[in-house]
């Protein structure tokens, strides 16, 4: 794993207001991956970051659009977590919740950072939302920051 992780960039997009939301649903690993993207954050002196929280990874996309659209914040990150169960509610929440997420990043002209795991198990999903270099909120912080430099990048050639 992560043999094919980018370097991380160097962001000189420090005065960015981001939004982190985060799913409640599963929250020993939704708080890991809050962890790793406020640190990630820090890492690269992002100063303005409000915490949201949600229900459930259903309801990212909704709050998304909402913290997009108050024009407050350059970038948002939508951090959440299914773990696949015995039904089909797994395959209806994820795919929902990946076409909702993806429809505000489009609609609202604004990088949102997708972190929601989708996992077989419990074990996979706090693999990817411990302190280590697998923390995919902290990847998704890194997404909206090298999202937010490549934006600045194009307005200066325009």
């Amino acid at each position: 794993m992560g043999e094919f992780r980018p370097q991380e960039g160097n962001f000189s997009v420090q005065g960015a207001r981001v939004a982190v939301i985060t799913a409640r649903w599963n929250s020993q690993v939704t708080d890991g991956l809050r962890d790793g993207a406020l640190r990630a954050l820090s890492r690269h002196n992002i100063q303005s970051v409000e915490d949201f929280y949600v229900p459930g990874a259903f309801e990212l996309p909704l709050a998304a659009q909402r913290a997009a659209k108050t024009g407050r914040f350059d970038a948002v990150i939508t951090l959440g977590c299914v773990i696949r169960g015995d039904t089909p509610h797994f395959d209806y929440v994820c795919a929902e919740t990946t076409r909702g997420i993806g429809e505000v990043s489009l609609n609202q002209d604004i990088p949102v950072a997708f972190g929601l795991l989708t996992t077989d198990n419990l074990k996979q999903a706090m693999d990817r939302a411990g302190d280590n270099n697998e923390n995919k909120g902290e990847e998704a912080a890194l997404t909206v920051l090298e999202m937010l430099e490549l934006f600045k990048n194009m307005q200066a050639a325009e």
